[in-house]
C-alpha cells in the first residue's frame, strides 16, 4: 500500500518538517521503512528501516532543507523488506535529478524490467518503483513532462499513485483507473500532495481536491497546474481502502471513510442481527463498523479488548510468523466485561484468520458465554495484484472454506459477513460513486493479470 507525500514550501527550513509530520499521519499505510528527499540545488536524501520516529531525528531534518520534498512510508508488496527498496528512489540524468515515491503495484513489472535489462539498464533493487523511475527518466530525456506521463501510462499495467520531483518541480500523478488515493492540500506557505486527507489536516492545511484518475498536478515556483494525461477509462478505486486501509478521519473521492464504515456496520446489523448483551470491536479497524452495528440494533457498545498502541498493524507485517506473534502482543482482554456475557464482536475483514482465531480463543478462555463474529465486508476470496499483500488463494481462508467451516475453525458461536450488495449500498449511502475494484471479493479483475 504505502503512503506518499510531496511538499512545496516557500520556507526551506520548514519543508522537511512538513514532510515528517505528514508521514506520521500516514504511518498506518506502511511501517517497514521511511524516507524524505529534499531538493535545494542538489538532492539530499535520508531513508531508513523502521517507523518514522525511528528513522528521523531533529538533526537529520535540519540537514534536509529546500523548497521541494518527496517522502514515503513503505509496506512491501513488490520487493523484499530491506533498505535498498526504501523510497524515495533517486535517478540522476540529463533532465535533472528525479526523486520518486510510489503507492501501488505494477502487474507487468517483471516484463518491463526484463525489457529494460535487455537494453542495458542496471537495477539496484527488486522493487517495481525502480522500473517506473527508470522509465520516467528515459522519457524525460526526449519529451516534455506531459508527453512523458502519457508514454508512461501506455506501458504501465497496475496501480500507481506517484509523487515525484524533477529538480525543484513537484508532481503528483494518479493512474488512469484511480486504484489508489491521491489528494492536494494548500498550506499557508505552500502545497501538499499526499495519499490521504488526514495528512493535510496534520500540517494545518486546507483540502483542495482529490487528484482525478489519469490526472497530474504540477507545482513549479509556487504556481500550480493540472493536466489530464489520459481519458476514457472507468475508475476502479480499491474497495479495501474504505474497508480497512485508510484512516477513518480521511475523506477519499468525496467519501468520509468514517461514515462509510458506520454505514457498513448498520447494513451488517440489518443482514445479520443477533441477540447479545453488547457489541464490541476488534480494535482499531473494527470500531467504526461496530458502532454502526450497535446503533442499528439499539444495543450497548462496550470494549472487551484493549489494544497496545505501540504495536503496528498486524495485517501489513511482511511475514506470517511476525503476524502471529504480534497478535499476542497487540490486544488484551478486559475480563470483567467478558465473563458470562454474550458478545457481538465486529471486525472489518478476515484475510488469513490469524488474528480472529487468536482473539476468539482469548475471549472464550476469559469466560465469554457466546461470541458472535460479524464482519463488515464480504469474504475475501481472491488475491490482490494491485498493492495489498494477499498474493495467493492458499493464504485466504475464505477462498478455501465455506462460512460454516470458517466459523468452526475460528471458534465463533456464529459468523456472518456483510454481503457484496450490502457493502455497495453502504458506500452509496456514504456518498460513493460505485466505481470500485472488487477483485478480492469477486475474482473479477479490472485489468488483465
Amino acid at each position: 500500500m504505502c503512503g506518499v507525500v510531496g511538499i512545496y514550501c516557500q520556507h526551506p527550513k520548514l519543508t522537511s518538517r512538513y514532510a515528517y509530520y505528514s508521514l506520521f499521519a500516514l504511518q498506518h499505510r506502511g511501517q517497514e521503512s521511511a524516507g524524505i528527499g529534499v531538493y535545494n540545488g542538489k538532492l539530499r536524501l535520508h531513508r531508513g528501516m523502521g517507523l518514522v520516529s525511528e528513522v528521523f531525528s531533529k538533526d537529520v531534518l535540519e540537514k534536509l532543507q529546500g523548497k521541494v520534498a518527496v517522502a514515503h512510508v513503505r509496506y512491501s508488496t513488490a520487493g523484499l523488506s530491506r533498505i535498498e527498496n526504501s523510497q524515495p528512489f533517486v535517478v540522476e540524468s540529463r533532465p535533472g535529478v528525479l526523486a520518486i515515491a510510489h503507492n501501488g503495484n505494477l502487474v507487468n513489472y517483471r516484463q518491463l524490467r526484463l525489457e529494460l535489462e535487455n537494453k542495458g539498464n542496471v537495477f539496484t533493487t527488486d522493487s517495481d518503483t525502480e522500473v517506473i523511475a527508470q522509465l520516467l527518466s528515459k522519457f524525460l530525456m526526449k519529451k516534455d513532462l506531459d508527453s512523458s506521463l502519457r508514454s508512461l501510462t501506455e506501458i504501465l499495467v497496475g496501480s500507481y499513485s506517484l509523487v515525484f520531483s524533477i529538480n525543484d518541480t513537484l508532481v503528483g500523478f494518479r493512474d488512469p483507473l484511480g486504484f489508489r488515493p491521491l489528494c492536494l492540500g494548500e498550506m499557508e506557505d505552500g502545497y501538499i500532495i499526499c495519499s490521504e486527507s488526514c495528512a493535510i489536516d496534520t500540517v494545518g492545511g486546507e483540502f483542495v481536491r482529490d487528484i482525478k484518475p489519469g490526472e497530474a498536478v504540477i507545482i513549479e515556483d509556487g504556481e500550480i497546474d493540472f493536466i489530464k494525461v489520459t481519458k476514457g477509462r472507468e475508475k476502479t478505486f480499491c474497495i479495501f481502502e474504505y474497508i480497512y486501509f485508510a484512516r477513518p478521519d480521511s475523506v477519499i473521492d468525496g467519501v468520509s471513510v468514517y461514515k462509510a464504515r458506520t454505514e457498513m456496520g448498520k447494513k451488517l446489523a440489518k443482514e445479520a442481527p443477533v441477540m447479545a448483551d453488547y457489541v464490541s470491536a476488534v480494535p482499531d479497524s473494527g470500531i467504526t463498523a461496530a458502532i454502526g452495528y450497535a446503533r442499528e440494533l439499539n444495543l450497548p457498545y462496550m470494549e472487551c479488548l484493549i489494544k497496545n498502541r505501540y504495536i503496528g498493524r498486524t495485517f501489513i507485517m511482511p511475514k506470517q510468523e511476525l503476524r502471529e506473534s504480534s497478535v499476542r502482543l497487540k490486544v488484551n482482554v478486559i475480563k470483567e466485561n467478558i465473563a458470562g456475557r454474550r458478545i457481538v464482536l465486529v471486525d472489518d475483514s478476515i484475510v488469513r484468520g490469524t488474528t480472529s482465531k487468536r482473539i476468539l480463543s482469548m475471549l472464550k478462555s476469559s469466560g465469554a458465554k457466546e461470541v458472535h463474529l460479524r464482519i463488515g465486508s464480504p469474504p475475501i476470496i481472491s488475491p490482490c495484484y494491485f498493492g495489498i499483500d494477499m498474493k495467493t488463494r492458499k493464504e485466504l481462508i475464505a477462498a478455501n472454506l465455506k462460512v460454516e467451516e470458517i466459523e468452526k475453525r475460528l471458534g465463533a458461536d456464529t459468523l456472518a459477513y456483510l454481503s457484496l450488495e450490502g457493502l455497495l449500498e453502504a458506500l452509496k449511502n456514504a456518498g460513493g460513486d460505485g466505481k470500485y475494484c472488487l477483485a478480492c471479493l469477486t475474482g473479477k479483475y479490472p485489468t488483465l493479470i
